[in-house]
């Protein structure tokens, strides 16, 4: 099986725990060398984040569960990069 060594998420967290507390949580699973979590969205009750993970063997399974436990949902997978190298993105004509 491949290994994931980036995982892009969109959450919907409550305002408390803060992304530092996140990003400290999911940094300090085995196999994640890399965590940022970017505020997209501001509601009433909830923040809307951007996380991006990178590491060489990002287990997904123990990543959702620290979100989950932090009162968080994944609204969505945005992105995945797997294999023996992390490959970027390249804009082509029709992206214009």
């Amino acid at each position: 099986m491949s290994k994931i060594q980036r995982i892009i998420l969109d959450v919907l967290k409550p305002h408390k725990p803060s992304i530092l507390d996140i990003a400290d949580r999911l940094g300090d699973i085995e196999g994640i060398s890399g965590v940022n979590i970017s505020l997209e969205e501001i509601d009433t009750n909830t923040h809307s984040v951007k996380i991006t993970i990178e590491g060489l063997d990002i287990d997904y399974k123990k990543v959702e569960e620290i979100i989950m436990d932090c009162g968080a949902s994944i609204h969505s997978i945005d992105g995945v990069s797997a294999g023996i190298r992390i490959v970027e993105e390249v804009n082509t004509p029709q992206d214009r």
